[in-house]
């Protein structure tokens, strides 16, 4: 069931206990709180955490989690697990958004945005990059090997080549065909249904209780030459905290820059706000913002600290993947927020 803004700030955190992303035992701390008379919101102090955990959006997540979760089993560490998580989805040509095989932009052409960001607030990205399998692995190499935070166009398919990156043909015959179907009417406009998810992003906790972030696309399809949406923006499609937790954000990438989606989450999660209640409030104010709401689709998934999440969007459809040892790798539907008036 969808909820108002004004209905869900007033529900308590007993109500979104039923969501199913709190365990038994940071349900029973929360309820125990309350009834002490201690605000309504989740408090470091109160909770055991739990690590690690993996989180990614849609059902491309199931494989990306169960690569990453190769790594944080093991005792690695959360940036080598995005990296390898999201890295599965850039390499499947069936996956028609996100890395090879994503639908071009109008003018036949795949472009690719990615970011990555680590726990000691460190970031790379890059936005526009052609001919690269894995944007994302770039994105890496310049946090690491250059002063920059971001690389774009034929920067950073000069840079990409420099790191040993080699040139492929993005563009799968089967995106091909559906450029060529949709230059029939060449009409552009954002299709708010799972087939649209243009984005994979992912975050997840280490044992060390480290938090890292990833997030990768091909954009909306048949975009604007050159048009960059919220993937590759540390702030919007991307952001976290060490200290509180991290937030990555899919669906239009320009009301996600609008609203500087991730960080708002991640600064919600600072205030005590719970993950679902971050991403609740920042899918409302989206709502409450942009002309047409209905029309446009966003979807925004967060992790604390103590490896508590949470996942919220405009419309039904919105979904992520969930993997740690309390919680076996399944799909979670997310709650949507808008309602016809």
């Amino acid at each position: 069931m969808s909820q108002s803004r004004k209905e869900f700030l007033k529900t308590g955190v007993a109500g979104l206990a039923g969501i199913g992303t709190f365990t038994a035992t940071q349900v029973a701390a929360i309820e125990s709180n309350t009834a002490k008379k201690i605000p309504n919101r989740w408090s470091p102090e109160i909770l055991n955490p739990v690590k690690p955990v993996v989180i990614s959006t849609w059902i491309h997540g199931i494989v990306a989690n169960e690569e990453a979760w190769k790594i944080l089993n093991s005792g690695g560490s959360s940036l080598d697990a995005v990296e390898l998580g999201v890295k599965t989805a850039e390499a499947d040509p069936t996956n028609q958004s996100v890395g090879l095989g994503g639908f071009p932009d109008r003018e036949g052409r795949v472009t690719l945005d990615a970011c990555i960001m680590n726990h000691e607030q460190q970031c790379g990205s890059v936005a526009f990059l052609e001919h690269i399998v894995h944007p994302i692995s770039v994105a890496r190499k310049v946090m690491e090997e250059t002063p920059h935070v971001m690389l774009v166009g034929k920067g950073a398919l000069q840079f990409a080549e420099q790191q040993g990156f080699k040139r492929e043909n993005l563009l799968t015959e089967a995106s091909e065909n559906a450029w060529r179907k949709w230059l029939e009417d060449s009409k552009y406009a954002p299709v708010i249904n799972v087939e649209n998810h243009d984005t994979i992003g992912m975050l997840a906790l280490d044992d060390s209780g480290n938090i890292s972030g990833a997030c990768t696309t091909s954009g909306a399809a048949y975009k604007m030459h050159g048009r960059v949406g919220d993937s590759p923006i540390i702030g919007a499609g991307l952001y976290l905290d060490n200290e509180v937790g991290g937030a990555v954000a899919t669906g239009l990438g320009e009301a996600v820059i609008r609203s500087a989606g991730a960080s708002v989450a991640v600064e919600l999660m600072r205030q005590g706000y719970t993950p679902q209640q971050a991403c609740d409030e920042v899918i409302a104010r989206i709502i409450s913002k942009e002309k047409e709401p209905k029309s446009l689709q966003v979807g925004v998934i967060a992790l604390n600290k103590q490896g508590v999440v949470g996942g919220s969007a405009i419309h039904p459809g919105f979904n992520y993947a969930l993997l740690s040892n309390e919680h076996e790798n399944g799909m979670i539907d997310a709650p949507h927020l808008f309602e016809e008036k």
